[in-house]
């Protein structure tokens, strides 16, 4: 197991509370992201899940315990400078509709100095890597689909160099198709960069064929945390077992549809 020392992210003992008090958002909380990981984060609404990720670029800061990313304690950091160095893609992507495609994705570079020579290069290189093209440079976000605008926000998000990644539900307002190819070209730049990913989602099965450990929140605590066989083996929390089943069950039911075909 990787020391919180050694983690591209650690949470330890780690509480949220709203600011009425009411009830934790999350409640001690303690985990590891190894880097290079690709974790998914599943639960239902409520749960926690967003919360446990503006954490870590402290768009929220914890009411007690502490947050780590590559060993330091992001409330001791700037949250402007933490952010820019930790790429967030998110459900509504959040383009600036006034702003071009190359705008858009080198807003950041562009915020921590990078001349514009090296803004550009680097544009073209992720418009390639986002499996967009070149074409799309000048052109404006109101004439993009849903997946090119997601395409584009991965862009953003990596146009900095981070090598961590923070994703809430980055594909699911997309159609299937779209979202199945876009979920595997995201999986396969996670390796191609040697990232470290955590991604919220709401799809069990999405996050058992796209990750390498899947961590299961309810009510704000961490009920599992395991690699996607480990969580699937016989005696597991009852709360685990509806949540792998249903995946099972729909595959199923789909493989009994077609046998009638």
């Amino acid at each position: 197991m990787t020391a919180a020392s050694e983690a591209a992210i650690a949470f330890e003992h780690v509480s949220k509370r709203y600011s009425d008090g009411s009830r934790a958002a999350l409640d001690d909380v303690s985990l590891v992201i190894a880097p290079r990981t690709f974790v998914a984060i599943v639960g239902p609404s409520g749960s926690g899940k967003t919360t446990l990720l503006r954490l870590v670029n402290r768009l929220a800061d914890p009411t007690h315990g502490t947050v780590q990313v590559d060993g330091g304690d992001v409330t001791a950091a700037d949250p402007v400078q933490l952010r820019r160095r930790i790429g967030y893609v998110f459900q509504g992507i959040g383009l600036f509709p006034h702003m071009t495609v190359a705008e858009n994705i080198g807003i950041t570079p562009k915020l921590i100095g990078w001349d514009a020579a090296r803004i550009a290069q680097r544009v073209d290189g992720l418009l390639d890597l986002v499996r967009l093209g070149r074409s799309y440079r000048d052109r404006y976000p109101q004439q993009l689909s849903g997946g090119e605008r997601q395409r584009i926000g991965v862009a953003r998000a990596l146009a900095a160099e981070p090598k961590i990644m923070l994703m809430d539900e980055p594909f699911g307002a997309l159609d299937p198709i779209t979202r199945d190819g876009l979920a595997r070209d995201y999986r396969a730049l996670h390796e191609q960069l040697g990232l470290t990913t955590a991604m919220i989602t709401h799809d069990m099965t999405e996050a058992l064929l796209l990750a390498d450990r899947i961590v299961l929140i309810r009510a704000g605590r961490i009920v599992a945390n395991g690699t996607p066989a480990e969580l699937m083996q016989p005696g597991a929390d009852p709360f685990v077992t509806e949540m792998l089943d249903m995946p099972l069950r729909q595959a199923e039911r789909l493989q009994a549809l077609r046998s009638q075909a």
